[in-house]
């Protein structure tokens, strides 16, 4: 991945507000976005919240696949293999070998895109 979109990616988005409980036993409720009556201030919620979202999924992903690199880390007595991992994440076991190569490259500084 080239780094000006890695350094876009790590830009703080809006706050994530959580919904109290209540609402998400709502399911026409979704972050009060269905209370805002204003079409252009609905529009920027929603994009801010799409831009959060997307954030916090990138970096998930990471973490994700820091933690497939450690598990499948040789030098672990109780590595695991990249069946096991897949398994364990229910992904694919070709998707989990990428995401081990990610976490990889991640730990040596050098990501890519799994």
């Amino acid at each position: 991945m080239a780094e000006p979109e890695r350094t876009e990616r790590r830009q703080r988005p809006a706050p994530l507000l959580f919904e109290p409980s209540e609402a998400v036993a709502d399911p026409e409720h979704f972050f009060d976005l269905e209370s805002i009556e204003d079409p252009r201030e609905l529009l920027a919620r929603a994009t801010e919240l799409t831009l959060a979202f997307r954030a916090a999924q990138n970096r998930a992903e990471e973490f994700q696949a820091l933690a497939a690199a450690q598990l499948a880390d040789p030098r672990r007595f109780d590595r695991l293999s990249a069946s096991a991992i897949a398994e364990a994440a229910e992904w694919t076991e070709d998707y989990a070998r990428r995401m081990i190569e990610f976490g990889q490259d991640l730990q040596r500084g050098t990501p890519t895109e799994p």
